[in-house]
């Protein structure tokens, strides 16, 4: 799935992105809306629509609302229903940590589980008490303590595995006969994955 980037991820409830939205109608700018529902073998329809929402500044957003909001009729973000389909199967494993981010800094925006997870360890590891983290995820504070006790158990399981595998790699071998070490990238960007 390919993106543009846009300045904040909208806040729960938001719709005040439509009114920026190519596919408004206007006085000046009549659009049928019919057009963004047509179907399957409506070839030229479909051609069209696409080409309208390839020229809208909000096609991002809209795209996020059809799949947040599980919209699965018409075309949507520059997408045909066929084309969102396997985005709604994946879209609880999205992260984006802008996304994340927003939500860390006070911002109502919807989440999916990965980036609740995001948010749960970030919480965590800035050692923000769980009331915040219950405040910030809309949950109850005895949920926040479960995900926090989730959090530690996780981040502990992990370092204990990292442990036993540097126990288990041999230190005394010949440099020849090493494997390489590997280096996991530097994400500059740290963007969607969908």
């Amino acid at each position: 799935m390919h993106h543009t980037k846009t300045s904040q991820p909208r806040t729960l409830g938001d719709h005040t992105w439509r009114d920026r939205a190519v596919c408004r109608s206007t006085p000046h700018h009549q659009v049928d809306p019919e057009l963004f529902f047509p179907e399957p073998d409506e070839v030229d329809r479909i051609r069209e629509a696409k080409a309208l929402c390839a020229q809208c500044p909000v096609r991002r957003v809209c795209l996020d609302a059809a799949l947040e909001n599980g919209d699965s009729v018409g075309i949507r973000g520059g997408m045909t229903e066929e084309e969102r389909e396997p985005l709604h199967k994946k879209l609880e494993h999205r992260l984006d940590y802008a996304r994340v981010n927003e939500v860390l800094a006070g911002r109502d925006i919807h989440l999916t589980k990965a980036e609740r997870r995001a948010v749960a360890r970030a919480a965590y590891q800035a050692e923000l008490p769980s009331a915040r983290l219950a405040w910030l995820l809309k949950i109850t504070d005895e949920h926040a303590e479960k995900l926090y006790r989730r959090t530690r158990r996780e981040i502990r399981n992990r370092a204990v595995e990292q442990q036993e595998k540097a126990e288990k790699t041999p230190r005394n071998q010949p440099d020849a006969l090493q494997k390489p070490e590997f280096k996991r990238p530097v994400r500059d960007d740290l963007g969607t994955a969908a």
